[in-house]
């Protein structure tokens, strides 16, 4: 076993990486997650990293990746467009982590995933009235019993 103790987090890092999983797609850094904890960038670093094993930098990013991967499995958006709605600035450095992480780009870990369309959920409601009978077959038997 290591020497490092578990530190159970403070509120106020848990402020900072609340701000991380709810704003992950705006432009933040570890100056914005430093003033939601109250503390300054170099102490909130270190404490960050000492209560959650990991830069407050490297949580951020791993946040923004598990969304793009998330978003490239279930739509049809474009790499482009889930490069912005997971927080990138740049598509060069999203594609750059992301192949970095998972082991392929992000058009290639889309590929390995079934298309968006199979995720599709219908409402019970629409896939009932889609399924019954175009044209309605009331009262034909009386219709056809006249002629």
């Amino acid at each position: 076993m290591s020497g490092v103790a578990f530190v159970p987090p403070a509120r106020h890092l848990l402020r900072a990486k609340d701000l991380a999983d709810a704003r992950y797609f705006e432009p933040l850094d570890g100056d914005d997650m430093a003033r939601a904890a109250g503390l300054s960038r170099a102490h909130f670093s270190r404490e960050f990293r000492r209560a959650f094993g990991e830069t407050p930098h490297g949580y951020l990013l791993t946040r923004r990746l598990e969304r793009a991967a998330a978003l490239l499995r279930t739509t049809d958006h474009s790499v482009a467009e889930v490069c912005l709605a997971a927080g990138w600035q740049s598509i060069g450095s999203f594609t750059t982590s992301f192949t970095r992480t998972y082991g392929k780009s992000p058009t290639a870990y889309r590929e390995s995933f079934p298309p968006a369309a199979a995720y599709a959920m219908i409402p019970a409601c629409v896939a009932r009235f889609y399924g019954r009978p175009q044209r309605s077959t009331f009262r034909e038997d009386t219709a056809a019993a006249r002629d």
